[in-house]
């Protein structure tokens, strides 16, 4: 089962010590934020190239594959030597020549479903990355925006199941966006692993009311060690 996890957007030093908890408590996969789309050109997006180094510390101190968004292929170039796995954000899930661009890269992409993408688009959405020659793709329903309110989005558990009835990509889910509270993370990862999906994607942070972005979202390392007990106890009970 793949777990990412870590802060939505590299910070600073806590970045490595997010990254220690999360692999202590079982995730698989370091995430981090380096250039983070924002819906305001007014709001904190990221450190940008200053954030590299820690992503070569983590590399160093950590040892978990890095997940890493990139947004463009002048980004693609830069984060290159960094990343284990590109980030394909849900603004970018039908920017059809920027899928292209990760479809030539030899590293895997991490595909998230765009918040108004139908699951048929969602899967078709991949073919642009596969026809290029890259297949190592991976999916994540992240949520789709509809009317309700109380929640950031509304993470769709159909869609797990229908994927892998239309295709053989592995799909993982992200409870944090799904819901944008941090309160309804872990009963609906544990739902979307119910569902059967293929692991999780989850933000982490040290202190999430400081969180420069996502903070009510993101969960405690010692959440996110509970967390990781319960859905590898769903996982062995399916």
């Amino acid at each position: 089962m793949i777990i990412i996890a870590g802060p939505c957007s590299i910070e600073g030093k806590n970045f490595i010590q997010i990254g220690l908890a999360v692999k202590a408590a079982g995730a698989t996969h370091l995430r981090g934020g380096v250039f983070k789309p924002r819906s305001s050109p007014f709001r904190w997006s990221g450190l940008h190239e200053e954030a590299l180094p820690l992503l070569e510390e983590a590399r160093v101190v950590v040892g978990l594959p890095l997940v890493v968004e990139a947004m463009s292929p002048q980004q693609i170039e830069l984060l290159y030597p960094y990343v284990d796995v590109f980030q394909v954000g849900a603004r970018n899930s039908t920017n059809t020549e920027l899928l292209k661009e990760f479809g030539r890269q030899d590293k895997p992409v991490l595909y998230k479903r765009g918040m108004a993408q139908t699951i048929e688009e969602f899967v078709m959405g991949t073919d642009f990355i596969l026809n290029e020659g890259n297949t190592n793709v991976i999916m994540c329903e992240r949520g789709i925006r509809t009317f309700e309110s109380y929640t950031r989005n509304t993470l769709d558990i159909n869609c797990i199941p229908s994927v892998k009835e239309l295709c053989s990509i592995p799909i993982i889910a992200d409870p944090s966006h799904g819901t944008g509270r941090r309160s309804l993370v872990v009963p609906v990862a544990c739902a979307a692993i119910a569902a059967g999906a293929d692991g999780l994607m989850i933000e982490v942070h040290s202190d999430p009311d400081r969180a420069l972005t996502d903070g009510s979202q993101s969960i405690t390392p010692e959440i996110f060690a509970s967390l990781v007990r319960r859905v590898k106890a769903i996982k062995e009970v399916l």
